[in-house]
């Protein structure tokens, strides 16, 4: 049996960014044997490394620890926020991909849709009203950040609706973990600051960094996200192998640069976390061939400017593919499916 020692760096292992609070984490696995973990996804366009394979592994992780894992998958609030169109016959379709592809990559994983759990729990919106009373309405336009929204733009009422259902969702699921990328970090705090008050089992909250974009960062050093909008952002599931080999060439990666580059983010999170090695095939003249087996060891030469970024972008590429052409042929993406989640995705 695993000790709780190794349960927790499975969980802190990388891309976990912070644990809310770790003290919490080892009292709940000392006296929980199997506790309940959710992460609750839009169903908002295609599949990405982000997404799906830096998140599913992330989950994964969680699995081997003897965490029961589930995915949410929240239709309701993918229709509030706007997402596909607001098509609910698209969203419903789109669901089922998501479902089919959390099933492949990480097995013995629970999906749950969030219309079924409405609709089971004849008690969710009254506990959803109790909740909302405990809410202020500036701190619920703080809260839709979550979103991908600021309390600047303009809103329908439905949208602050989106923060207290999140909430709720995680009381009705009675869970012990939450789990999410660092963007959802505010409504984690808005349920531990509320949940006490309602006499609501408190979780603890594990949330990772976001898979930045393979563009290059702002000009105030901030990189953006993965996005499913921005098909140039990032490289999702059903790419070819030559469309991921052109997005790796073309991401940015300028030599002994490593804070917030794309490609190291890629090879710590997805590739390293699959693989023991990594070799780099340089001409001899240039050193020749060389492997490493840990990430650290990349980094450090890469900043000392001892790997050149067509090196490394070409290993990347090599073992992503890898990676990635097993899922992408067990995931069902048809043609009509296809250009339902092209036309509507923004």
């Amino acid at each position: 049996m695993m000790d709780i020692q190794d349960k927790m760096d499975l969980l802190y292992g990388s891309p976990t960014q912070e644990i809310v609070t770790g003290e919490e984490t080892i009292h709940l696995l000392e006296t929980n044997d199997s506790p309940k973990h959710y992460i609750g996804l839009e169903i908002s366009g295609f599949l990405h490394l982000g997404s799906l394979i830096s998140t599913g592994f992330k989950i994964n992780d969680m699995l081997k620890a003897g965490i029961q894992c589930t995915v949410f998958l929240a239709d309701w609030h993918t229709f509030i926020n706007d997402k596909l169109g607001g098509d609910w016959d698209i969203i419903s379709k789109v669901a089922r991909y998501y479902r089919e592809a959390f099933e492949v990559v990480c097995p013995g994983v629970n999906i749950v849709l969030g219309t079924d759990l409405y609709d089971r729990k004849r008690e969710y919106w009254s506990d959803f009203v109790r909740f909302t009373k405990h809410l202020s309405l500036a701190r619920t336009r703080r809260a839709i950040t979550i979103m991908g929204r600021t309390d600047s733009d303009r809103l329908d009422l439905a949208k602050l609706l989106y923060p207290p259902m999140q909430a709720t969702d995680i009381h009705m699921l009675d869970l012990d973990i939450v789990h999410a990328g660092m963007d959802q970090r505010r409504i984690h705090m808005v349920v531990r600051d509320i949940f006490p008050k309602m006499h609501w089992k408190v979780p603890v909250a594990v949330h990772h960094k976001l898979l930045p974009g393979l563009s290059a960062p702002t000009v105030e050093g901030i990189p953006g996200k993965m996005s499913k909008s921005d098909p140039n952002s990032g490289i999702f599931i059903h790419d070819t192998d030559e469309e991921i080999a052109s997005k790796v060439s073309r991401a940015w990666c300028p030599q002994g640069h490593i804070q917030n580059n794309p490609l190291l983010e890629i090879l710590q999170n997805i590739i390293f976390h699959e693989r023991g090695d990594i070799t780099l095939c340089r001409p001899k003249k240039f050193g020749g061939d060389i492997t490493y087996y840990n990430f650290n060891d990349v980094r450090d030469d890469f900043a000392a400017k001892k790997i050149h970024p067509a090196d490394l972008k070409k290993a990347i590429s090599h073992h992503l593919t890898e990676i990635l052409g097993p899922i992408r042929d067990r995931i069902p993406l048809d043609d009509q499916l296809y250009n339902d989640i092209q036309r509507t995705v923004s």
